[in-house]
């Protein structure tokens, strides 16, 4: 199984069926950090169901419509990025992320996602990544803004928050020739090697 550097002491590495136990660990560390960002159904509260949202992936993957990474910190899951679809013939996809609090501060979703935006411009000849993410989410908003994204636009109360109230969706978006333009000029392109995150 291949491990990409990101950092000292942390990697990024495809997060499988197989890691259900040690993703519902995190997702234990994780769970108050990142319940109201992310969807009800990615937050496994047992290892029958972390092992099913890891599957639900697995099957995206093995159909070329999405997948999922972890990000693995002195060999401790602490969080990942994934394509949450991902399409070919249109040539779009959308990126997402989380991470545990105690791995905050350290640029490791950056990192990561830019390896997998690399590989998808570079490799699959995506045009459009799109980043989705709830208004109120800073941090996620904060890293979007570091990939260079643009803020296409915010879908105003798209779906309920459970609360009785409704959610405002931000669009995020960075094109194929944008991100190649601000790669250029960046030391530290990636190798036609790194850039195979499948």
């Amino acid at each position: 199984m291949f491990a990409l550097p990101l950092a000292e002491s942390a990697v990024l590495r495809p997060l499988e069926p197989g890691h259900a136990e040690e993703f519902l660990a995190h997702l234990d560390r994780a769970r108050e950090h990142i319940v109201p960002w992310v969807s009800p159904s990615f937050v496994a509260r047992d290892v029958g169901e972390a092992r099913a949202v890891l599957q639900r992936y697995a099957d995206k993957r093995a159909q070329d419509g999405g997948g999922i990474w972890g990000i693995w910190l002195d060999d401790r899951l602490v969080g990942g990025v994934m394509f949450v679809s991902f399409d070919t013939a249109l040539g779009v996809c959308e990126a997402g992320c989380w991470l545990e609090p105690g791995a905050q501060g350290r640029g490791l979703i950056t990192r990561a996602a830019e390896r997998l935006i690399d590989w998808a411009v570079e490799e699959r000849g995506i045009a459009r990544v799109e980043w989705r993410t709830k208004s109120r989410n800073e941090r996620s908003i904060a890293v979007a803004q570091r990939l260079g994204m643009s803020h296409d636009g915010t879908l105003r109360q798209v779906y309920p928050d459970g609360g009785g109230g409704r959610i405002d969706l931000e669009i995020w978006s960075v094109l194929a020739n944008e991100w190649r333009g601000r790669r250029a000029g960046r030391p530290g392109l990636l190798t036609s090697q790194e850039h195979h995150v499948r």
